[in-house]
């Protein structure tokens, strides 16, 4: 049974402008694959309404699970959450259960729940919260949409959150061979090595160290036996 599949959806002009590098597809690339759930596709959209609905809608029809980073905070370019509704049709508006968690840690720290700190507490109607430890403003989850903040530390605590509620496969494994040899010399075996081992995922990363060329070759699957036959044969025909 193939494992359920994912997409990430990157929210932000900051990330297209190379303002911000980011982080959070490294991280939860990492964690989804180490439940079994396979990352498939990872857009990045403008603040532009109507490009992150369009982007919702296709992710979420097309995998069992997407996330969204960026976009829930307090300031007039954070839409993220009237977009996710928009794309479900869903109403949206400041919720009490929010609300309330808001209320409490700004009571706590002495600051003020003004405004534009309670457009954070704007969400969508049907939406059940992700919770926020690190900064307390919550995330929510709208079908089978995960939005949550682009502060690579919130989304780190979000995503710890979000990860107990998923269903996984099983947890994707590697090995990695280095040749030193140019991809050139290496295609045409490695070609029938990928056509043996059709159930596996076989890449070649080339590199270039010293003015020599090579790849290493990293071999990909669910069944450790098949990747350790795959190695083996990858390394007798590139022996070291």
């Amino acid at each position: 049974m193939p494992n359920p599949t994912a997409a990430m959806l990157v929210i932000g002009d900051e990330i297209l402008s190379g303002r911000t590098r980011d982080a959070n597809m490294y991280y939860l690339a990492g964690e989804l694959t180490a439940i079994g759930i396979d990352l498939k596709e990872v857009r990045v959209v403008s603040d532009d309404a109507d490009a992150i609905v369009a982007a919702v809608r296709a992710l979420s029809d097309g995998y069992d699970s997407v996330f969204t980073s960026g976009g829930i905070g307090p300031t007039h370019d954070d839409i993220t959450a009237d977009c996710v509704a928009a794309a479900f049709g869903d109403g949206i508006g400041v919720r009490a259960d929010a609300r309330a968690l808001l209320q409490a840690h700004y009571d706590s720290t002495g600051k003020e729940l003004n405004t534009a700190r309670l457009r954070m507490a704007r969400i969508p109607d049907s939406a059940t919260l992700i919770d926020n430890p690190v900064s307390i403003a919550p995330g929510f989850k709208l079908q089978n949409v995960h939005v949550m903040a682009g502060v690579p530390s919130v989304f780190k605590a979000m995503v710890a959150s979000v990860l107990p509620t998923l269903t996984g496969g099983a947890p994707l494994m590697s090995e990695t061979y280095r040749i030193d040899r140019g991809e050139g010399d290496i295609a045409g075996p490695l070609a029938v090595l990928a056509e043996t081992y059709s159930d596996l995922s076989i890449g070649s990363y080339p590199f270039q160290q010293d003015g020599k060329y090579g790849a290493n070759i990293v071999l990909r699957g669910t069944d450790t036996a098949r990747i350790h036959a795959a190695l083996a044969d990858l390394k007798a025909a590139f022996p070291a």
